[in-house]
């Protein structure tokens, strides 16, 4: 073993899949952003996600406001328009229109769902208690979305470095998982 700068440490721990959030202020103008650092914080009852959105971005605002939003899940197929929507401001620009993507309507909520994503998970905030000290934010997941008929259906992980890994090879270890099999369908 060697020496690993503790700083980088979140690029040993990458939480998942780089997601796509959208949200819609109070005025009703949608914004997208791209976002890599969330985590599941409880399964159900109701099913949490830890989100890190802060003031420095667009999207924080609307979110403060309106207290909903949506993580999109792209596939490997987005990722060039993912890092670009993350390489430019909602302040500035209208991301749905210059990255051609689909506003859809969502459920519970009033930000819009991405047709081109492979899920997405309509959001309600939980707790704002980490919001000023770390941009956590606590989200319920109200509402879930997944388009069965995509035939892409890897998702990318950034590596913290302006690099990404591919999802792979899915490997079932479900008769292994005795003290789970509440979570397996």
């Amino acid at each position: 073993m060697k020496p690993y700068p503790a700083a980088k440490a979140y690029r040993l721990l990458e939480p998942g899949p780089v997601v796509l959030v959208t949200t819609r202020a109070a005025t009703g103008r949608a914004n997208i952003m791209t976002m890599g650092f969330h985590m599941m914080v409880q399964h159900d009852s109701p099913p949490l996600i830890g989100a890190c959105i802060g003031p420095w971005d667009f999207s924080f605002a609307a979110l403060r406001e309106t207290g909903e939003c949506v993580i999109a899940i792209p596939t490997v197929d987005l990722a060039a328009t993912m890092v670009d929507i993350g390489n430019c401001s909602g302040r500035d620009v209208d991301k749905f229109a210059r990255f051609r993507l689909t506003e859809a309507p969502a459920r519970a909520v009033r930000a819009p769902l991405i047709a081109e994503c492979l899920a997405n998970i309509e959001c309600r905030v939980a707790d704002t208690a980490l919001v000023d000290a770390y941009g956590l934010w606590i989200l319920e997941a109200v509402q879930a979305w997944t388009d069965p008929d995509r035939k892409e259906r890897r998702m990318l992980h950034h590596n913290g470095n302006g690099t990404f890994t591919v999802d792979g090879r899915v490997i079932n270890l479900q008769e292994r998982m005795v003290l789970w099999k509440q979570f397996q369908d």
